[in-house]
């Protein structure tokens, strides 16, 4: 996707900091894209593209993406071409990355190391299908409650990067609540395993719900109220589960974005949950 964009847009794939040559140009980026590639974020006004319009068609006949006839022509033509490193226009360029998903992580690790819990960072560019990412992380969880592997509880296990929902209710989700109903639905009510994940810029999906909180009782909850777990991911409904718990996490626009934040949280018999918060 960033490929085409970088050959149709007048400002991308460093058009921007051509246009701007030979004024200097400093780039103070925020990635929302999982593995900070430069040219990916915004998809690169302002930094050299190595792709080319014939890349940018490839992709367009690989998908079979109806695209209008101007656009192809542009393409085709390659007058759409894009800017290309060691071009003398961005000689006079900078970019530096100011808040990324990893150095979120970080923080969000310093604060759990703060409150006297161990802290350990899974990757922060965990892709794939939402539901099947909570099942492998779930699996995770358990093996460190029951056989403290590959960490010793109490710890809180940290990853960050963008899934995807293949869509086939019709329900109101996002792909964190997703991952998180997959999540509990796995964990089974297990003991001691807490959970929280949301999308950083407050917009899990398309609502002004950032994400929600999994406890080791949410599943019984849901059962007592008569809603029946794997119906809600069936129907990609998983807003509608955690918000008859109360447990959707609302931030509202954060006004950054660094893409999803995942965390879960193994405690060991000793640990008190609510002390912990506190």
């Amino acid at each position: 996707m960033n490929c085409v964009r970088r050959h149709l847009s007048a400002i991308k794939g460093g058009r921007l900091a051509a246009a701007c040559h030979p004024a200097r140009v400093v780039t103070l980026a925020i990635s929302d894209v999982p593995g900070d590639n430069p040219a990916d974020i915004a998809s690169g006004p302002t930094v050299a593209d190595p792709t080319t319009c014939a890349d940018a068609l490839a992709i367009i006949q690989r998908y079979q993406i109806d695209v209008p006839g101007p656009a192809l022509e542009i393409l085709r033509s390659g007058h759409g071409e894009s800017v290309k490193p060691g071009d003398p226009r961005l000689s006079s360029t900078e970019l530096h990355l100011i808040a990324t998903p990893q150095m979120a992580l970080e923080a969000a690790a310093q604060c759990a190391r703060d409150a006297g819990v161990a802290a350990h960072i899974l990757g922060d560019c965990l892709e794939g299908e939402a539901r099947d990412v909570g099942k492998v992380l779930a699996a995770i969880a358990l093996q460190v409650t029951r056989h403290a592997q590959p960490f010793a509880p109490p710890c809180v296990l940290l990853c960050g990067g963008e899934t995807t929902v293949t869509v086939r209710g019709k329900g109101r989700g996002g792909r964190n609540v997703e991952f998180l109903l997959a999540l509990g639905i796995a964990l089974h009510g297990e003991a001691r395993v807490h959970a929280i994940a949301g999308d950083t810029d407050g917009v899990d999906g398309t609502e002004e719900i950032a994400g929600a909180y999994l406890g080791p009782d949410s599943l019984a909850r849901a059962w007592a109220l008569g809603c029946r777990p794997q119906d809600y991911l069936a129907n990609n409904d998983a807003h509608s589960f955690f918000e008859a718990l109360g447990d959707s996490v609302i931030t509202g626009p954060t006004r950054t974005n660094v893409n999803d934040f995942r965390a879960i949280l193994v405690l060991d018999a000793k640990t008190d949950f609510p002390a912990l918060m506190r």
